[in-house]
């Protein structure tokens, strides 16, 4: 996994985002985060090899299994990016 589009579209000079990380365990991970970015969305992001696969949800998960949600995937984000608790990017 790369993180390569990720950082192509950072400037990490203007804006204090993760950069990297490494798991701190074997145990696979995943993370929604309730992100208020440009819109206020959802992420998904499910680690593999150390990189987190993610996928933006804009109108949140859903408890009831027959309700369907989009899901559009984006960049793969660093490792460290499982702990980010999102108000506005800064």
């Amino acid at each position: 996994m790369t993180l390569i589009k990720y950082k192509e579209k950072r400037n990490f000079k203007v804006s204090p985002e993760f950069v990297g990380g490494k798991p701190d365990s074997e145990k696979l991970r995943f993370v929604i985060q309730k992100h208020d970015a440009k819109r206020l969305h959802y992420d998904f992001r499910l680690e593999k090899e150390g990189v987190l696969k993610s996928r933006v949800v804009p109108k949140g998960p859903s408890t009831d299994p027959d309700i369907k949600r989009l899901a559009i995937m984006v960049e793969d984000h660093p490792f460290d990016y499982r702990n980010f608790e999102g108000g506005k990017n800064r």
